[in-house]
Order: structure tokens, then sequence, then C-alpha cells
């Protein structure tokens, strides 16, 4: 048997969502999905006990920050990222291109590879896609993706397309420096807002989405319109046979028009980072809790949460813990995001199961007041 497959279980007959299961050797997930992001290995302020309670089925790492601080050579000593961090499902790994291109503060890109500097200290650093794999290897996530280069929002034609087509050239360095078989390897589709070059892409890289498939380079600054035609125009292109992976996406309004789009699995870091600065997402919509409208609101967050805040904190404490700057709220916002977008996938898949999930959108949108765009 297989150690990685997908299957799917349905199919919505007037969208492109489905429902499927992804199998790998750390359990199965139930998509679509969303991945809460451990960028340092840890998802920050939410404990590992806590990340299942809020039914997390897998988190995402990022091969950049960890190569940097503590080392992949260290993970590795400790047996893998799994034992590192004590998570015993499954884990995907990033390949470290968007941060080496957005967080370094130089770099050179050749097609052998990208020199830059570390944004910590300074330290010159080249990585090459052969050098990306070895640095997942010794993290040993379940999934991780080929070394890619992401071109910004506003790049002309002519830069987008040389981007795209280094990212083909280093996937295919990529995949030949892939030999862990406890790892699945996807690649990823760039091309900038420009249609030709993102089928392009697609097209190129179907042959090496073995297990799965990336979309990368959008939710990066463009309109959410732009972001939705990209994916409209590229939904009849798709593998059917593996999980479709949009990267960096996470609010609830863009993970609807996602899994509309035939999407399965997510990750951003907005559930905890907009938490840690007071602002909860909920059945009803956002909530920004530090706004003194709370300070005598001593109702839940979100009376359909049973999150460890909904079922114990009003908005009123929440609200005090925000603003006198106590860890405490950060965390419990952070939980009750998570609690959210996990729920708000799996009631998704369950109205995808129905087939139903025009109605179940129609009625996110009318109930949270989300703009579609």
């Amino acid at each position: 048997m297989e150690k990685f497959y997908y299957e799917t279980i349905k199919q919505d007959t007037k969208t492109g969502a489905r429902a499927g299961i992804l199998h790998t050797p750390h359990g199965d997930i139930l998509t679509p999905t969303y991945m809460p992001v451990g960028t340092q290995a840890t998802v920050k302020g939410v404990m590992p006990r806590d990340l299942k309670e809020a039914r997390s089925q897998i988190i995402l790492a990022n091969t950049y920050h960890l190569y940097m601080r503590p080392g992949d050579e260290l993970v590795k000593q400790a047996g893998g990222l799994h034992k590192f961090m004590a998570w015993d499902r499954p884990i995907l790994t990033d390949s470290g291109g968007f941060q080496v291109f957005s967080l370094a503060k130089l770099n050179k890109i050749k097609d052998e590879g990208v020199y830059f500097n570390s944004h910590i200290d300074g330290s010159l650093h080249f990585i090459t896609p052969e050098k990306a794999i070895e640095i997942e290897n010794n993290l040993g996530a379940d999934i991780i993706m080929a070394f890619d280069q992401c071109s910004p929002y506003g790049a002309d034609y002519a830069q987008s397309k040389v981007a795209m087509e280094r990212t083909l050239k280093w996937l295919d360095r990529s995949v030949n420096a892939h030999k862990n078989l406890n790892q699945a390897l996807f690649p990823i589709v760039q091309g900038n807002m420009y249609k030709d070059l993102r089928r392009t892409s697609l097209k190129e890289t179907l042959p090496y989405a073995k297990h799965g498939i990336a979309i990368g380079g959008l939710s990066v600054g463009e309109p959410k319109d732009v972001m939705y035609d990209i994916m409209d125009d590229l939904m009849e292109v798709y593998p059917t046979n593996v999980p479709r992976y949009l990267m960096g996406v996470g609010s609830p309004d863009c993970l609807i028009e996602g899994v509309r789009r035939g999407i399965d699995m997510f990750d951003c870091v907005l559930a905890t980072r907009v938490g840690r600065n007071g602002t909860a997402l909920t059945s009803k919509g956002k909530v920004v809790v530090r706004n003194g409208a709370y300070k005598e609101d001593f109702t839940p967050l979100d009376d359909e949460c049973d999150c460890y805040a909904c079922k114990n904190y009003t908005k009123a404490y929440l609200r005090h813990m925000i603003n006198v700057g106590e860890m405490m709220g950060g965390m419990m916002l952070s939980l009750h995001n998570i609690t959210y977008l996990n729920k708000l996938m799996h009631d998704a898949r369950e109205a995808i199961l129905q087939d139903s999930f025009t109605e179940f959108a129609n009625e996110f949108y009318a109930k949270t007041k989300f703009s579609y765009k």
C-alpha cells in the first residue's frame, strides 16, 4: 500500500468543491482542511494538546526559519520534527523560498540557486534546490515542497515568466534530489497574475504531481477577485487524483472561495496573528474584542463555538487580557480562531457530502457579512 494516497469521497455537483481523504504515515487528513502555521516548530501561543482539541489534523512548519534556528541538522539529531516538537500527526514544511525572497536582507537569484544574507545576523547563505530538499529531508515532515521562486505582485510579464521557468527548472532538480520515501514532495505552480504563464506552469508541473500539487504566489497583495479569476482559469486543468494546496490563504471568505474552486488544503498565519492583536473570527463575522464596545460584554466570543475560550471566558475578560498585554488574551483568541477555521472546513466538508455546498456558502456570507471580494 502506498504511504501517501488521496481519495475523492464526494464531488459537489454544482461547484468544484470536493471532499476527500489524504492518507499519510502519521494519519489520515479529511479534506478540505486548514493547516495552522507553526513557523518555528510551534503554533504561536497554542499548545499541541489544544491544537488536537481544536481538531487540527496537520500543521505547517517553515524550512527557512528552522534552517536558521536551531538548524536542520539539530532537528535531525532530535529524531525529526515530529519528535522535536512532540506532534504525532502530519506535518508539512514549505520550501523556504518565499522567506528567502521576502525576509532576507539581501538576495541574489541565479539559476543555480539563491545567495542571501540572514535576516537575523546578516550571515551569507546559499540555497539551491538540492540544499532545500536536504534541509526538508532532515526536518522529516510528511509533506515537503519543491524549491520555487515566487515573483512579487506587480511584477511584469517578463519577470514573472523568468521566475516561473526557473521554478520549473528547480522542480526537476528538487525531485531528483529527493530520496526519502517517507515524505511526499509537492511541486508548486507559479506564474504571477498571468493566466497563460499559470497554465504553462501547471501543465509542466503535472508530471511531478505524484502525491499533490501546490498553488503558490497568490494572496500576495492582489485583489481577491483577481486571485479568484486565476483560480477559476486553473480549475479545469487541475489533476483529480491528488490534493490541491493553496499556499498562504486563510481568511474565512477565501477558504470558502478556495473550496468552491476545488482546493483541498490551505495554510495561513492569519488566525494567530489577528488573535494576538485582539481580533476573533466568529460565525457572525469579525469581532475586534479590544474595542471599547466590549468592555461590559459578558457573552462569549461566539455562541456557536465550543473552544476553551468560548466555554470559559467573556468578551469583557478577553478584552481586558488583550488591553493589559497579558499573553492569555492572545493565546485564547488564537485558539478560538484556529478552532473556528477548523470547524468551518469540517462544516464545508459535511455540506459537500450532502451536495449542498452552494447553500452552505450562501449562509456563511449572510451570517458573517464577509464580502465576496
